[in-house]
């Protein structure tokens, strides 16, 4: 009895549990020990250097007079933005993306979401046309080019439908003609877009709850009503992340199919502020005035991401 009571007796105290959140501390904080923070570094210079340093060359470009790399530059300050803003080829290109803008998103936006709510309702063959919605977007800029440069050429796919039905006086040279040059490249810009961004739409809208479609169906509400008073809001935040990268889109990359089918003309009527940058940089020489224009570009398109997220806020967001 007295070893046992020996034994008991200097048997060591339990050590105090700490309390929950200090216990929580410990265990995160190994995850901010400097160590672990030089794992960081990689990425960061690869952000400074691949990111943040062509935008600052950009800007100081801007103030150069440079022709090329095998030239001298010169500073000159703020004469390319004299220059450009004096110049009406500019202000023809920064009208013509004002338009293109102006159209392709308020068509492409809308129409892509209710092919996409088609989509999530699962039709039959809704397999089949997702793969017939994607397939634009697959096709290389290239080919697309190819493609339309036989469809709208004067004895091309689209000329030839409007003669087989008798309807001669429509035939028009579209790539040639001012007026009908930037509206080609626009139905170009929706052909490729509404479809893969239509399924895009469909895989937000198949998470949908279907209890709140079925509840919806109970309570009397029809197709329209259900999709665009029950749906869009739910994914509301989903199609302002989509509305910001096709303006983006249509914004930046509009060059490449003017310079395969217009090369901004008939005179500027095609001209976009991305095909003047390459114009002005790469069949010109003018890096300076090329730059003054990437600057411009870059403000409307953060502008442009401001005005889309202040117009597409969630009804949450508005309640912060």
């Amino acid at each position: 009895m007295s070893t046992t009571s020996t034994l008991t007796g200097t048997r060591a105290a339990p050590e105090p549990a700490l309390p929950a959140a200090r216990r929580r501390g410990r265990r995160r904080g190994g995850l901010n020990t400097p160590r672990l923070l030089w794992l960081t570094v990689p990425s960061l210079v690869w952000f400074a250097v691949f990111s943040v340093g062509p935008l600052v060359a950009m800007f100081v470009i801007a103030t150069l007079r440079w022709k090329g790399l095998i030239y001298d530059p010169s500073y000159v300050g703020t004469d390319n933005i004299r220059h450009v803003f004096a110049d009406p080829v500019f202000h023809d290109a920064l009208r013509n993306s004002a338009v293109q803008v102006a159209v392709v998103i308020p068509v492409m936006i809308p129409l892509a979401f209710m092919l996409g709510y088609h989509l999530s309702t699962k039709p039959r063959g809704y397999r089949l046309l997702s793969v017939l919605y994607f397939s634009p977007g697959l096709i290389s800029i290239s080919i697309t080019g190819m493609i339309f440069y036989g469809v709208l050429s004067p004895n091309g796919g689209t000329n030839g439908l409007l003669q087989a039905a008798g309807l001669d006086s429509l035939a028009h040279s579209w790539l040639a003609d001012p007026s009908t040059a930037l509206p080609s490249l626009i139905a170009i810009d929706l052909w490729r877009g509404i479809g893969w961004t239509a399924v895009l739409f469909a895989s937000r809208l198949a998470s949908v709850p279907g209890d709140v479609i079925e509840a919806a169906r109970i309570d009397g509400a029809g197709r329209f009503r259900i999709m665009w008073q029950i749906t869009f809001p739910m994914v509301k935040d989903y199609v302002r992340t989509l509305t910001m990268l096709q303006f983006l889109w249509t914004l930046f990359t509009s060059a490449a199919l003017i310079l395969l089918l217009t090369k901004g003309g008939p005179g500027t009527s095609s001209t976009t502020l991305s095909y003047l940058v390459y114009e002005k940089a790469f069949s010109q020489s003018d890096l300076g005035y090329s730059q003054v224009v990437g600057v411009v570009l870059l403000l409307v398109g953060v502008a442009g991401m401001l005005l889309i997220r202040a117009l597409l806020r969630s009804p949450l967001e508005k309640i912060r």
